[in-house]
C-alpha cells in the first residue's frame, strides 16, 4: 500500500507544518457593558422633583390619580434640564393607559429656512383617556434617560385647574413655544354650534390656535399642530366656529401653540447670530417667549335665526318690487285718465282749427303736470306735429339757454316748423351741397349739436348694434362664472379639508357657516344685487315693450321726439348687475387676493356701461360698438390681474401704468372732442404742430366746443392726478384702485351731464329728481360701512383678523354684508336715475335738444 502510505505522510507534514506557524494575534473584543440600572419611584402630584441621570441610569416615576366618568381634569408634567448637554439630551417618556408621550430636554424646535431654536423648559398636557367607570385609578409612568455622564434636572407634574372650558367664562393663561396649552369644551345640550375666541393684549410672539378632535395623541407644537383639525394664526385676536355635527364625541380640544417665529403673522424673522466659532447649525435660545391669552366659548345662532335672516333678506328687495308694481299702477291710472281728458275735449270745433294748422292747446296744469316754464324749449312748432295729441307749450319771449356770445339765437330754431328733416343743419350755415344732410364730417363738426344730428342712421340698424351689448355680456357672464364657481368650490373644499382657516380671509367673528360653506352671510347678502337687477331687467322690458307698442301705432313722440330709446345697454348694465351680485357671492365663498378679481371684474364693467350710456343718449350714432367696449373693458381687468399680483411696491409695473394711464387719458380726450373726426397714423403728429400754431401761435383763438373742452380738461386733471397719486403711494390694492379711477370719471361725467342739462334749460322730473337724492344718501351710507374694513388680503392672516368685529344686525349680518345690501340698491337707484333722467324731453323734438 505504497499509495497509502504516502497520502499519510503528506497529511501529516501538512499537519505538522500547520503546528509550527507562530500563533495567531488575540482580535480584541467589545467589552461588556453593564446592565442599565432602574430606579423607582412612587411620586405624588404638585411635588418638584430635582434629580440626576446618566448613561447606566434609568429613572422610573410611578404616578396615581382617580378619574371620574362625569369629570376631566387635565394632567401637566413639567421639566427642566439644568445641565447643559445639548449634544446629549435628557429623554423623557409619559407611558399611559392608552397613549405615550416622549420629548427630549433641551427641546429642539425648526423655523423658517430649517433655523434650529432650543427650549431648556418644556411642559406638556397629558392626553386624558375617557373612563366608563364611575370612578377609576388610572396610573401613569415618566421615564427619565439620557446617554450623557451626568445630567441633573427638575421634574413636576400637576393638575390643571379650568381644565375643561365653560360657556361664556373667560379664562387666562399663559404659553410658550415649549410650554402648549390645550383645553376641552363639551357642548351642552341644544347647543349645535359654537365661536371660540382667543384674545390677546400682545401681537406678538405670533401663536396658533387648533381645534382637535377628542383623540391621542394631541398634536400641540409648532412643528405638527397643522397635522390634523382646524386651525388659524394669530396676533391678537382669533375665531373659530365648531359644529357640533363635526364631532362624534360632543367635545372637543381647544389647543394654543406659540410659533417659533414671528413670519407668518407679519412679524419680523429674528436675528440669527452666526460666530466665528459657532456652527451653522448651532440652536439659538430664545429664553422666554411667552404670550399672555384669554378663551371663551359662547354659542353661536340656532337655525331659527338662519330662518329669519333669509326672510329678512328677501323681504327687503322684493319689497322693492311691490314698489315697482305700486309706481306702475299708478302711472297706467295716471296716463288713462289723461287719455280720457283728451277724448273729452276732441271736438269737430277744434278738429277743424287742426285742419287749418292751428295747434291745440291744452294747460299742462289741466294734464297734471308742471308748466314747462317760459324758456320756449321743447314744443312743438305750429304745425309741426303729425300726432292727435299734438301738445304746444307757451312760446314766450326764451333766452337762449347757452348764451353764447357772437352767435345766432336758437330761439328760432326752436320756434320754426319741423320739416321732413329732423336735422338743425342749417342751409344757410354752409355751401348748397346736395349730400350735407349725409356727410358726417360736415355735421359732426359744426359748433352747435343737437340730438337729431347725431341721431340720423337707421333705428333698425342701432337697435342690432346696441342689443349686441346685451348678448355679449351675457355670452361673458356664462363664461366667465362657471370656472369661478368650480374654482371657488375648490377652494373651500381645501379649507374644510385640511383645516387651514388662513386660506380666506374672512370676518370669523360673523361668520356663518351653512353646509360647507364658511361664511353663508356673506353669500347670502348678495341677493340684492341679483334681485334688484333682475327687477331693472324687467323696468327695461316694459319699457321697451310700451316704446314698440307707441312705434307701431306712428306715435309721433316714439318717433321724432325725446332722447332715442336704445335698450341693449339698459339689458347689459341690468345683466351686470346680476352678474356682480354672483360672483361677489363667489368671492365671499374664500375671500383672499387671489380670486378678488371675481369681485370687482364686474364693477368695472357696471361704470364702463354706464358711462357709456350717459354718452350714447345725446351721442346715438357715434357711441363706441360692443366689441371695442368690452375690448376695452378686458384690457382693464387685465391690468387689475397683473397689478394684484406683481404690482406692490413693484417700481418698474407703475410707471409703466401711469404712462398707460396718461396716454390713454389723452387719446380718448382727443376721440370725444373731434367726436370720432381724426386719425390716429403717421401725421398725428405733424397736424397737432399745426393745430398749436395757428390756434396758440399765430393767433390766440379760444377752443370751438368749449363745453367739451371744460369737461375733458377736468378729466384730464383728475386722471392725471390719480397717476400721479399711484405712482408716488402705489397702494397695494391695485384693483380698487383701478376701480376708484373708473368711479371718479363716471361721477365726473354724470355731474358734467346734470349741469350742462339744467344749463340747456331742460328739467328734471319729480322721479329721477327723487332717485337722485334717495341714491346719493344711500351712496353715503354705503361707502360708511364699506370703509369699515373687517378684513383685509393685504395683509397676513393673522394681522387681518385683528380688523375683525361681531355682527351688528340680526346677530347674522356684518357691516360688509350691510355694504352689499345698501350698495345693491344704490347701483339700482343709480340705473333708475340713467333710466329717468332724461324723460322731460319725451315731447320735445330732437332738433331743439342740445348735445353736450
Amino acid at each position: 500500500m505504497p499509495g497509502a502510505g504516502a497520502a499519510a505522510l503528506a497529511w501529516a507534514l501538512l499537519a505538522w507544518a500547520l503546528l509550527a506557524l507562530p500563533p495567531a494575534l488575540p482580535q480584541p473584543q467589545p467589552q461588556p457593558r453593564g446592565r442599565r440600572r432602574m430606579v423607582d419611584k412612587e411620586a405624588r402630584f404638585n411635588t418638584t422633583y430635582t434629580d440626576w441621570v446618566d448613561a447606566d441610569l434609568l429613572n422610573i416615576y410611578a404616578f396615581n390619580h382617580s378619574v371620574r366618568r362625569n369629570r376631566t381634569e387635565g394632567v401637566r408634567v413639567s421639566v427642566n434640564v439644568l445641565s447643559d448637554h445639548k449634544d446629549l439630551p435628557v429623554l423623557f417618556v409619559v407611558r399611559q393607559k392608552e397613549a405615550v408621550v416622549s420629548f427630549q430636554v433641551p427641546l429642539i424646535l425648526r423655523g423658517l429656512y430649517q433655523r434650529k431654536y432650543v427650549y431648556q423648559e418644556v411642559s406638556r398636557t397629558l392626553c386624558q383617556p375617557q373612563t366608563k367607570a364611575e370612578v377609576e385609578t388610572q396610573h401613569f409612568y415618566v421615564d427619565v434617560s439620557t446617554l450623557s455622564l451626568n445630567a441633573s434636572y427638575q421634574l413636576r407634574v400637576t393638575h390643571v385647574e379650568n381644565f375643561v372650558l365653560r360657556t361664556n367664562k373667560r379664562f387666562s393663561f399663559n404659553a410658550t413655544a415649549a410650554q402648549p396649552q390645550y383645553f376641552k369644551y363639551e357642548f351642552p345640550e341644544g347647543v349645535d354650534s359654537v365661536i371660540v375666541k382667543v384674545t390677546s393684549a400682545m401681537a406678538f410672539p405670533c401663536s396658533v390656535i387648533s381645534i382637535q378632535d377628542i383623540l391621542c395623541p394631541v398634536y400641540d407644537l409648532d412643528n405638527n399642530v397643522a397635522f390634523i383639525g382646524m386651525y388659524q394664526t394669530m396676533t391678537k385676536k382669533a375665531a373659530i366656529t365648531v359644529q357640533k355635527k363635526d364631532f362624534p364625541s360632543n367635545s372637543f380640544y381647544v389647543v394654543v401653540v406659540v410659533k417659533t417665529e414671528d413670519e407668518a403673522c407679519g412679524g419680523a424673522l429674528p436675528y440669527y447670530p452666526l460666530s466665528k466659532d459657532a456652527s451653522p447649525d448651532e440652536p439659538v435660545d430664545q429664553h422666554n417667549r411667552q404670550k399672555m391669552l384669554e378663551v371663551m366659548v359662547s354659542p353661536t345662532i340656532t337655525s331659527e335665526a338662519y330662518v329669519g335672516s333669509v326672510l329678512f333678506c328677501l323681504g327687503i328687495f322684493l319689497s322693492f318690487y311691490v314698489l315697482t308694481l305700486f309706481i306702475a299702477c299708478w302711472e297706467s291710472c295716471r296716463q288713462q285718465k289723461r287719455k280720457g281728458l283728451l277724448a273729452a275735449m276732441d271736438s269737430p270745433s277744434l278738429d277743424t282749427a287742426s285742419l287749418l294748422g292751428h295747434a291745440r292747446s291744452i294747460p299742462d296744469s289741466f294734464l297734471g303736470r308742471a308748466p314747462y316754464d317760459s324758456y320756449g324749449y321743447g314744443s312743438f312748432g305750429n304745425g309741426s306735429s303729425g300726432s292727435a295729441e299734438g301738445i304746444t307749450d307757451s312760446m314766450g319771449s326764451a333766452e337762449v339757454p347757452y348764451g353764447y356770445a357772437g352767435e345766432r339765437s336758437l330761439e328760432n330754431v326752436a320756434g320754426r316748423p319741423r320739416l321732413d328733416s329732423l336735422s338743425s343743419v342749417e342751409e344757410d350755415d354752409y355751401d348748397t351741397l346736395a349730400d350735407i344732410d349725409y356727410d358726417k364730417n360736415v355735421i359732426r363738426t359744426k359748433q352747435y349739436l343737437c340730438v337729431a344730428d347725431l341721431a340720423r342712421k337707421d333705428k333698425r340698424v342701432l337697435r342690432k348694434k346696441y342689443q349686441i351689448y346685451f348678448w355679449n355680456i351675457a355670452t361673458i357672464a356664462v363664461f366667465y362664472a362657471l370656472p369661478v364657481i368650480q374654482l371657488v368650490i375648490t377652494y373651500q373644499t381645501v379649507v374644510n379639508v385640511t383645516g387651514n382657516q388662513d386660506i380666506c380671509y374672512y370676518n370669523f367673528l360673523c361668520a356663518h357657516p351653512l353646509g360647507n360653506l364658511s361664511a353663508f352671510n356673506n353669500i347670502l347678502s348678495n341677493l340684492g344685487y341679483v334681485l334688484l337687477g333682475l327687477l331693472f331687467l324687467l323696468i327695461i322690458l316694459q319699457r321697451e315693450i310700451n316704446y314698440n307698442r307707441a312705434l307701431m301705432r306712428n306715435d309721433a313722440h316714439a318717433l321724432e321726439c325725446g332722447i332715442p330709446k336704445h335698450f341693449g345697454l339698459f339689458y347689459a348694465m341690468g345683466t351686470a348687475l346680476m352678474m356682480e351680485g354672483l360672483l361677489s357671492a363667489c368671492y365671499h365663498v374664500c375671500p383672499n387676493y387671489t380670486n378678488f378679481q371675481f369681485d370687482t371684474s364686474f364693477m368695472y364693467m357696471i361704470a364702463g356701461l354706464c358711462m357709456l350710456k350717459l354718452y350714447q343718449k345725446r351721442h346715438p350714432d357715434i357711441n363706441a360698438s360692443a366689441y371695442s367696449a368690452y375690448a376695452c373693458l378686458a384690457l382693464v381687468i387685465f391690468f387689475s390681474v397683473v397689478g394684484v399680483v406683481f404690482g406692490k411696491g413693484n417700481t418698474a409695473f407703475w410707471i409703466v401704468f401711469s404712462v398707460i394711464h396718461i396716454v390713454a387719458t389723452l387719446l380718448l380726450s382727443t376721440q370725444l372732442y373731434y367726436m370720432g373726426r381724426w386719425k390716429l397714423d403717421s401725421g398725428i403728429l405733424r397736424r397737432i404742430l399745426h393745430v398749436l400754431y395757428t390756434d396758440c401761435v399765430r393767433q390766440c383763438s379760444g377752443p370751438m366746443y368749449v363745453d367739451r373742452m371744460v369737461l375733458l380738461v377736468m378729466g384730464n386733471i383728475i386722471n392725471w392726478s390719480l397717476a400721479a397719486y399711484g405712482l408716488i403711494v402705489r397702494p397695494n390694492d391695485f384693483a380698487s384702485y383701478l376701480l376708484a379711477i373708473g368711479i371718479c370719471n363716471l361721477l365726473l361725467y354724470f355731474a358734467f351731464y346734470i349741469i350742462m342739462k339744467l344749463r340747456s334749460g331742460e328739467r328734471i322730473k319729480l322721479i329721477p329728481l327723487l332717485c337722485i337724492i334717495g341714491t346719493s344718501v344711500v351712496w353715503g351710507f354705503a361707502l360708511f360701512f364699506f370703509f369699515q374694513g373687517l378684513s383685509t388680503w393685504q395683509k397676513t392672516p393673522a394681522e387681518s383678523r385683528e380688523h375683525n368685529r361681531d355682527c351688528i344686525l340680526l346677530d347674522f349680518f356684518d357691516d360688509h354684508d350691510i355694504w352689499h345690501f345698501l350698495s345693491s340698491i344704490a347701483m339700482f337707484g343709480s340705473f333708475l336715475v340713467l333710466l329717468t333722467l332724461d324723460d322731460d324731453l319725451d315731447c320735445v323734438q330732437r332738433d331743439k335738444i342740445y348735445v353736450f
